[in-house]
C-alpha cells in the first residue's frame, strides 16, 4: 500500500501505453500509442499551476504559493508531456501540470463549487480508511484550452487515482491504478455534461489500457 506521495514518486518516468476507445454512441473503435514522461513538480512549477487558475479558485482554496513553497511534501504533483499516435496515423503531443490539493490542505471541506459527480466518480461522504478526497487543478485541459479544475480521489489500500473533469460540454473520469512499480491500469469514461446541474448519466467514450514504466 503506497502513501499519495510514495504514488505520485512511483509513477515517475516514462510510460508506454497501447488504449483502445470505444465511441458508445457511434458504435466506433479506436486504437492509440502513447508515451508518457512524467516528473514530480517542483515548488515553482506547484506555484505557477497555482496561480493559472482563477482567482476565484485561489481564494476559495484558501492555498497561497508561499505554502507550496515552504512544505515540500504539500500538494503533490505531475509535470506530463505525451505523444499519441493513432492507429489513423493521427499524431498529437501535449504537456501540462497538474497539483493535486488534498481537502485538509485547505481551510473549508468543499471550497469550489462544481457539478454532481457522474456515478462512476461517486463515493460514500463518511470517511472510508486512509481515502484522499481532494481537488486538482491543471495549467490546461485535453479537449479544452485553459486552466481545468476537477476532483480527485485517491484510495492508498488499490493504489487507485481518479480524476472527474468538468468541460464545458463533457465530464471525464480518469482511473490510474498502479498494479506494480512498473504496470498501470488505465481507463477513462467521458460523459455528456448535461445542461442542468445533475449527474451526467450519457457516456460518450469510454477507453482502456495497459501502461508499462521503461528502463532508464
Amino acid at each position: 500500500m503506497l502513501t499519495i506521495q510514495d504514488f505520485f514518486t512511483t509513477c515517475t518516468g516514462l510510460w508506454t501505453t497501447e488504449r483502445t476507445y470505444h465511441s458508445t454512441l457511434r458504435s466506433d473503435v479506436e486504437r492509440s500509442y502513447t508515451e508518457f514522461r512524467v516528473a514530480l513538480l517542483t515548488a515553482d512549477e506547484k506555484q505557477q499551476t497555482l496561480r493559472s487558475q482563477p482567482s476565484a479558485t485561489i481564494q476559495a482554496l484558501s492555498l497561497d504559493a508561499a505554502k507550496l513553497a515552504d512544505d515540500t511534501t504539500l500538494c503533490p504533483g505531475f509535470a506530463i508531456a505525451f505523444e499519441t499516435r493513432s492507429e489513423t496515423g493521427e499524431q498529437v503531443s501535449m504537456s501540462l501540470k497538474a497539483l493535486f490539493v488534498p481537502d485538509h490542505d485547505t481551510t473549508t471541506p468543499q471550497p469550489v463549487e462544481l457539478p454532481p459527480p457522474p456515478l462512476a466518480a461517486q463515493v460514500l461522504d463518511e470517511p472510508i480508511g486512509d481515502l484522499i478526497q481532494g481537488f486538482y487543478l491543471r495549467d490546461k485541459g485535453y479537449s479544452e484550452t485553459g486552466a481545468i479544475a476537477g476532483r480527485f480521489t485517491y484510495q492508498p489500500t488499490r493504489q487507485t487515482l481518479e480524476m472527474t473533469t468538468y468541460y464545458r460540454q463533457s465530464v471525464a473520469v480518469d482511473q490510474m491504478r498502479l498494479l506494480a512499480p512498473d504496470l498501470r491500469l488505465r481507463t477513462i469514461v467521458t460523459y455528456q455534461r448535461p445542461e442542468a446541474n445533475e449527474p451526467p448519466t450519457v457516456i460518450d467514450l469510454v477507453g482502456f489500457g495497459v501502461e508499462r514504466k521503461q528502463s532508464a
